[in-house]
């Protein structure tokens, strides 16, 4: 224990002072011969493991890079549909409780869809961890249920031989929070606490479905699987992706969410398996096999993309985001915007258990309010975008591609609407009845950012919203894209015509009284502040810089020149405050 044992231990244990901590060592040996490792392909969405060969002929790469991947062999290689010598077998924390211990089981062995696909018969198992079984032990490849202080990320990790990429151990270790937020996210959506009505078991039925998603996604990274983040725009083709919960309006205008998450294992994913596990006869030009099998993908319209064409806020890809739905960003976006509308209407009391603390309904508000912002962040990377493939030489695929130039600006169109008071405003009987945080349910990172405590603030969600899509329009990287793509082709916008759009939008669209043009106003600031900090991010091309702080610049003027046809005093000091 200690002395001074920290606020994460003080979270996770009852008694912070005294704990045990275990070990476990395993020593092993070196995988038997046999194992025939892979070579790498940027296409086929496997990590890889490299090393520097010194003893490689000069006229050939000194870096050598093969896949990660388990040893998988067919007891008849030439046979279509064959028994492997020994299966992958996954083992379950018995400490996962029902109906979890279900819905992981079943989702981890939708991978035997893929094996399937890549013609192995009863390849991969899942089975419950024998009860004397240390997880730990480096002879079971183990999916672990784990408590922890918040819903941290979940993790599929691997043991692997740093020779030839075989993979020895695979170990999911999965947060057991995170369910719970799945079902907070469902009630945010259906409002299902109605006085003299059972509580709907849809809840449950959505957070156990992507449980099932979440058990295949973590084990498919210790089958030596990285993330596709472009899979959600090709119909959802792979557990790899990182998925929203799917939300449609019934013809009552009511959300439904029967299928908000995909079931099975993804047609991306039978492609990878096949690349990394097929087993050919003798006599088989192996490269050009595996060749085939991304080619022939690629031209069904499949695709791999990855972290880092998704993860960083200034990425360019249109076809390569977290969190994200649809095959058209921009499309998604305008859908996903009247989903939330509705939502919102029908958002109070109903979406809190009775006798829960009024104040809490704020729990419940916040993943519906900001229901569209990963979406947001997808269709704001079509402005300044272009779209890549991992090209090969001689593969065929198109290197990149400009975003068009009306779809960038469609993009920009629908991304300002997101921003406007009418949909960023809370309906005022919502807004009556949330009060103060009660005793014990302290203000948390889960909750909106307030300067009116202890008040709910009516316009801080509306500030949060503004500061998450701004950021990515007003990104440094995108700055200087747009500038440079301008430069190449006129028609493409630039700089200057996607950050008038924004001020016309905002500073100089009319403003309504009261609470809209207050939420107008904070928009505005944000604009602002995020305008000036464009203008001195060294990040940013110095072009791109120029430009900003000459829009600064333009922005002082009209807001001096503006301030003597101000109605209000409300405005004549939003305008005053921004010209000093």
């Amino acid at each position: 224990g200690g002395d001074n044992p920290g606020q994460w231990v003080k979270q996770v244990t009852p008694s912070p002072d005294s704990i045990t901590v275990r070990e476990h060592h395993s020593f092993v040996q070196l995988p038997r011969p046999g194992y025939k490792p892979r070579l790498y392909d940027p296409r086929a969405s496997f990590f890889d493991i490299s090393y520097m060969d010194y003893a490689t002929p000069v006229s050939e790469p000194i870096v050598k890079r093969y896949i990660s991947r388990h040893r998988l062999q067919k007891k008849d290689p030439s046979a279509a549909m064959s028994e492997p010598v020994q299966p992958l077998i996954y083992y379950l924390d018995r400490g996962a409780p029902e109906p979890i211990r279900s819905a992981l089981l079943e989702g981890a062995r939708w991978w035997n869809q893929a094996f399937e696909a890549a013609g192995y018969k009863n390849a991969f198992r899942v089975e419950l961890l024998p009860e004397d079984a240390d997880p730990m032990d480096l002879r079971y490849n183990v999916i672990q249920w784990v408590h922890r202080a918040t819903r941290g990320w979940s993790y599929g990790a691997s043991v692997v031989d740093p020779r030839t990429g075989e993979i020895i151990k695979g170990h999911v270790t999965l947060g057991s929070l995170r369910v719970r937020q799945d079902y907070l996210i469902a009630e945010s959506l259906l409002a299902p606490y109605e006085t003299g009505k059972p509580v709907s078991p849809h809840m449950m039925e959505m957070a156990l479905a992507r449980l099932r998603q979440l058990a295949a996604h973590e084990v498919g990274h210790t089958l030596g699987l990285e993330h596709n983040f472009s899979a959600s725009t090709v119909n959802r083709s792979s557990v790899m992706d990182y998925p929203p919960p799917l939300v449609t309006l019934s013809s009552d205008g009511i959300p439904d969410v029967s299928s908000a998450y995909a079931t099975g294992i993804g047609e991306w994913d039978k492609v990878s398996v096949t690349f990394g596990y097929q087993d050919f006869p003798a006599g088989v030009d192996e490269h050009a096999a595996l060749n085939k099998i991304i080619s022939d993908a690629l031209a069904r319209g499949l695709r791999f993309l990855t972290d880092q064409d998704a993860r960083p806020a200034g990425s360019s890809s249109s076809l390569a985001h977290l969190w994200d739905s649809g095959s058209n960003a921009v499309d998604e976006l305008n859908r996903l915007m009247l989903v939330r509308a509705a939502v919102l209407r029908r958002f109070g009391e109903n979406n809190i258990r009775v006798d829960a603390p009024l104040s809490t309904i704020e729990d419940a508000l916040v993943p519906v309010y900001l229901l569209h912002r990963y979406q947001v962040e997808a269709a704001s990377k079509l402005v300044g975008g272009m779209d890549y493939t991992f090209a090969l030489r001689g593969d065929g695929e198109v290197p990149t591609q400009i975003v068009s130039p009306a779809e960038q600006r469609r993009a920009l169109a629908s991304v300002l609407a997101t921003v406007k008071p009418d949909a960023l405003a809370l309906p005022d009987a919502l807004l009556k009845i949330i009060p103060p945080r009660v005793p014990d349910y302290e203000r948390g990172r889960e909750h909106f950012k307030i300067r009116t405590s202890p008040a709910f603030d009516a316009l801080a969600p509306a500030e949060a919203a503004a500061e998450h899509t701004l950021g990515f329009l007003f990104n440094a990287e995108r700055a200087s894209r747009l500038v440079e793509f301008h430069s190449r082709d006129a028609r493409n916008p630039g700089l200057e015509e996607v950050l008038d759009a924004t001020l016309n939008a905002t500073w100089k669209s009319p403003r309504e009284p009261g609470y809209s043009g207050e939420i107008s106003r904070v928009v505005n600031y944000v604009v602002l502040y995020d305008l000036m900090s464009l203008s001195a991010n060294d990040q940013a091309s110095p072009q791109a810089r120029a430009i900003a702080a000459l829009k600064v610049d333009e922005l002082k003027v009209w807001a001096t020149a503006a301030q003597s046809s101000a109605k209000d005093t409300e405005e004549r000091a939003h305008l005053l405050f921004a010209a000093t």
